[in-house]
């Protein structure tokens, strides 16, 4: 259901129609965990997504036969102002890495047992340096959309997503900043290395980027300050949202990806979980501004859907109680 091929501009996509959860799912899955051999609740968080993944799946009995990884890669100007410590020819070697097998994310989705697949967006072009002036073009922004719309596999029962791109820890900071408010120096953290002069870079790079694009809508803020790979991420939670398929979210990377779409319309996210509390300060904070609580805290920060993976992991087994264990008429018990 790749709607997105249809539009023609960025305020297009806010007038798809998001499918809703299965609500009789939703109650027969309540209805079962009450029924199983523990005490109401004991199992936590395991409960609540076996009753998350029955309401998007339509079905008391939800299962993930296919899992999708998907992880995206993009090039970005605002390294030109010295943002991050590695060049950008990295990202492409990590691509490569990716598509060799070597990187980590690699081994977490083989354990998690999920098909990886890796979209690397145009990175002999990066986007413009967003302090001189639109990260991206509208065009350039929907293109990217559909790109990671394009990406989604619509036979996934689940869909982890990650990124790679270097700089795009100051983009991530950039859009969270302009999408909830507070300060720079709140937002920005180390990602890949910077020490406590290159924290106070990227903050002031954030505030002239901020500076230059302000009163925008969500989706243009995600134009103007955003990469390919935060624009795919977008087009994938929605193309997933619309195949009624549920998405699990990465760090602090994926998360401020999103924000423009949370901004636009909060329940653009209704379908997505968090994976990990990533040990980039922001996300915390960028967690709480969109309701989200991180299924992990292992203080990762990686990226690459490696947290998103090890969520995975989690989440079969709480569908693995859900769906196997015995009911208390069935143990013969009370």
């Amino acid at each position: 259901m790749n709607d997105l091929i249809e539009c023609q501009n960025l305020g297009d996509i806010l007038s798809l129609t998001l499918p809703t959860p299965d609500i009789a799912a939703i109650e027969a899955a309540r209805s079962r965990q009450l029924k199983l051999t523990k005490p109401p609740g004991s199992l936590g968080l395991l409960e609540e997504l076996a009753v998350f993944m029955a309401g998007w799946r339509g079905t008391e009995f939800p299962c993930i036969e296919r899992a999708q990884a998907l992880v995206f890669a993009g090039n970005h100007g605002i390294c030109a102002r010295g943002v991050n410590p590695y060049p950008q020819a990295v990202t492409a070697l990590m691509v490569a890495n990716f598509e060799a097998g070597g990187a980590a994310i690699n081994q977490l989705a083989r354990v998690a047992m999920a098909e990886l697949t890796v979209v690397a967006l145009d990175l002999d072009h990066p986007t413009q340096d967003f302090t001189r002036g639109p990260a991206m073009s509208e065009v350039e922004c929907l293109a990217a959309f559909q790109r990671g719309s394009a990406a989604v596999d619509p036979d996934a029962d689940i869909i982890v997503l990650g990124e790679m791109g270097i700089g795009n820890s100051t983009v991530s900071a950039a859009l969270a900043c302009a999408i909830f408010g507070g300060s720079p120096e709140e937002w920005v953290g180390r990602g890949t290395g910077s020490d406590a002069k290159g924290k106070a870079l990227k903050a002031r790079v954030v505030a002239e980027g901020l500076a230059r694009h302000s009163n925008l809508p969500p989706l243009n803020v995600l134009a103007a300050l955003g990469g390919r790979e935060q624009a795919a991420l977008c087009g994938a939670v929605i193309a997933a949202r619309r195949a009624r398929i549920p998405v699990i979210l990465d760090g602090y990377i994926c998360t401020a990806a999103v924000a423009p779409l949370h901004a636009a319309n909060p329940a653009f996210l209704d379908h997505c979980l968090v994976a990990h509390m990533s040990a980039e300060p922001g996300h915390s904070r960028l967690c709480t501004q969109i309701g989200k609580k991180p299924i992990l805290d292992l203080g990762m920060a990686l990226g690459e859907g490696t947290g998103a993976a090890l969520a995975l992991g989690v989440l079969r087994g709480a569908l693995a109680c859900h769906n196997d264990m015995k009911t208390f008429a069935e143990a013969g018990i009370g």
